[in-house]
């Protein structure tokens, strides 16, 4: 893999997956991108665990997309662990949900999420939301220099 990691993608559903990727890719945004499946394999990417153990510590991507709806942990227990952890707490992170509840809404916000969509159902929106999020955060926002 190569060292510098801008998108690491969390989320479980294939097509939503793909949906993000090839929005991403038609703007020159998914180079360097991490697709992971499930909440327990997202920290593990992050902290060097599992079957990440060799994995450099300098691979801390510049931008989270994250699914709330997760398998083994879900999307708030990511975040979390995220935000208790000295080398992953700056680390911006996108919430990308189909969960429309306010509750997941607040929820997020007080666990330090950067930002929280809802994914569109339309496809011609979904890409946009995407390709829009990506320029935004990895071309337009600035990024808080972590020691």
């Amino acid at each position: 893999m190569n060292n510098d990691v801008n998108i690491l993608l969390v989320e479980d559903n294939p097509a939503d997956a793909e949906l993000t990727i090839r929005a991403l890719k038609k703007y020159n945004l998914a180079n360097n991108l991490v697709w992971v499946k499930d909440g327990e394999e997202a920290l593990d990417f992050l902290f060097g665990r599992g079957e990440y153990t060799n994995y450099a510590r300098s691979h801390i991507p510049k931008l989270i997309l994250l699914d709330l709806r997760l398998p083994k942990l879900d999307g708030l227990e990511v975040l979390k662990a995220m935000r208790a952890n000295e080398t992953t707490r700056m680390i911006p992170v996108v919430v990308m949900t189909s969960s429309t509840e306010d509750s997941d809404m607040v929820a997020s916000y007080e666990l330090g999420v950067n930002s929280f969509v809802s994914k569109p159902v339309e496809f011609d929106d979904f890409a946009k939301t995407v390709a829009d999020l990506g320029f935004y955060w990895l071309v337009i926002n600035k990024v808080c220099p972590v020691s």
